[in-house]
Order: C-alpha cells, then structure tokens, then sequence
C-alpha cells in the first residue's frame, strides 16, 4: 500500500505499475470506513497489485486529478482499478465489498 499525498506521487505511482488499484477514503465517514475495511479483506486473502490509498480530507487536490484524469465523478469512498493508464473498473459506497472486488479485479 502506498499512500499517495501529492500529484507527484500519484503520477510516480502509475508511471511504476502498470495496473493498481486506488482507493478514496474519508476517515470520518461510516460508509468510507465499513468500505475500507471491506477491502482491507480483500487485500489480506488475496495478494493484490499495487495499491493506492487516498485520504480525501488530507489528499483533495490528489483525489480531484484522480477524477479529472481518469473522467470518473469523484465519490467517497471510491475504489478504480487502472490498467494501462485507463480505468477498467470503479465502484464506490455500498458496492465496495469483498466480493464485488474479488468478481472485477481479477
């Protein structure tokens, strides 16, 4: 996991992997929270790509070049799964699970 706090780190992040999964979080959200630890799940059983973790309280400007980037409407919590420089996959709130995530990030 790497947290990503700067757009610097963000663009570092996706010039080093060619596919990852980024993850928008709010620390004081119970949707965002009950989101993160169903991916944490996820993460735990199955060994997965490079991972970014965006705190949108501390990271906003990171999280909107996510959204403009990427032309995915920002939302919180909010997982994309990028392949090639292109988002194959996103998802947020509610449809945040382990099983969701399990079904789109093979």
């Amino acid at each position: 996991m790497k947290e990503l706090t700067t757009i610097e780190e963000l663009n570092q992040f996706l010039e080093e992997n060619a596919e990852v999964v980024l993850l928008k979080h709010s620390t004081t959200c119970p949707i965002s929270s009950q989101a993160y630890n169903e991916f944490m799940q996820y993460a735990k059983h199955e060994g997965m790509k490079p991972w970014g973790l965006v705190i949108v309280q501390t990271a906003r400007p990171v999280s909107n070049e996510i959204a403009e980037r990427f032309g995915v409407k920002h939302e919180s919590p909010q997982v994309l799964y990028v392949k090639d420089g292109s988002v194959v996959w996103h998802t947020s709130h509610w449809n945040i699970t382990e099983k969701n995530l399990k079904e789109a990030i093979a």
